[in-house]
């Protein structure tokens, strides 16, 4: 083989099935045309994908590939974590830049095995490209619903309480690559308590919890004494406060979810998830809007967090 071969994609491929280990579910893996899974029982198929760029969504030169690879996987373990589902498998696409592309695809895989493989997560396949501009990288997770079904975001009534699974903010200053999705939390609070709706904070606490607002045809109040806020969002001085950066800065992949009141006093109380603290963060109302609420009084919230510019 020449040394072009070896460096070309199905010298890649050859590479990555090595290394991709056998999984119960997968009857077909990475080499053939398509993946074959095992799907039997009746569950619900879940399905969702990420692009992540080089220069918006990571900077490949300060995170590093394994990094960015985890980041990828993670992301969309955490969207199955917001429907309370189970991952099953994921499949991987890169457009590598042309030069050094064969370590960094190397990298990437092992920064996203490393995520994948903690969640019994196979990859099964996906697709490798180069070109001339910066890093891309694309991840599609199928996952499959407990017999409880999903959680989706149209679920929740006025009087429900707003809790969260951990602390929100400043993200950027390294959770936002490193962060454990809440795949295990999210199971075990759907089976602790009917969950009426559900969302991960990727764009940010406020515009989260408004996309559960508007699915749902209620409004929310957030409490700014009960919100959590994360060191990081406290030792950061750049002229916005602490509780802005926890409500506005996003990629924190908490939980955000509504449940009846008598259920959220439960979580409160016996907290059953281990190693998380849930607090409740607020309420739902039947006015729709946002507001935040502080010293006894309230304001309406702008919904503001990331959102991708497009002309």
């Amino acid at each position: 083989m020449s040394t072009e071969e070896s460096r070309g994609e199905f010298a890649f491929i050859d590479w990555l099935r090595r290394r991709t280990p056998a999984a119960g579910r997968v009857l077909i893996g990475p080499g053939d045309d398509a993946a074959l899974l095992d799907w039997s029982g009746g569950a619900g198929l879940i399905a969702t994908t990420d692009m992540l760029l080089d220069g918006s969504c990571f900077v490949l030169a300060e995170a590093g590939p394994r990094r960015v690879g985890r980041k990828a996987m993670a992301v969309n373990l955490s969207d199955v974590a917001a429907m309370a589902a189970r991952p099953v498998a994921a499949l991987a696409s890169v457009g590598l830049p042309r030069q050094g592309g064969r370590i960094l695809a190397e990298e990437l895989y092992q920064g996203m095995r490393e995520v994948a493989d903690a969640f019994d997560t196979p990859i099964v396949g996906g697709d490798t490209n180069s070109w001339d501009g910066p890093l891309v990288i694309n991840v599609t997770l199928l996952g499959e619903a407990t017999p409880r079904g999903v959680v989706r975001r149209n679920g929740a009534r006025p009087g429900d309480w707003l809790m969260v699974t951990g602390s929100l903010g400043g993200s950027i200053l390294g959770k936002h690559l490193d962060f454990t999705p809440r795949v295990r939390e999210a199971l075990l609070l759907h089976e602790a308590v009917p969950l009426h709706a559900m969302i991960d904070v990727s764009d940010g606490l406020a515009a989260d919890v408004n996309h559960i607002c508007e699915e749902s045809g209620c409004g929310a109040v957030l409490y700014a004494e009960m919100i959590p806020i994360t060191e990081a969002a406290r030792g950061m001085n750049d002229g916005r406060s602490a509780l802005e950066h926890a409500l506005g800065d996003g990629e924190d992949f908490e939980l955000v979810f509504a449940v009846a009141a008598e259920d959220g006093r439960k979580l409160l109380e016996t907290q059953p998830v281990a190693g998380v603290t849930l607090a409740r963060i607020g309420e739902f109302v039947g006015e729709t809007g946002l507001w935040l609420g502080e010293g006894g009084g309230r304001q309406t919230l702008p919904p503001e967090g990331y959102v991708h510019a497009l002309e």
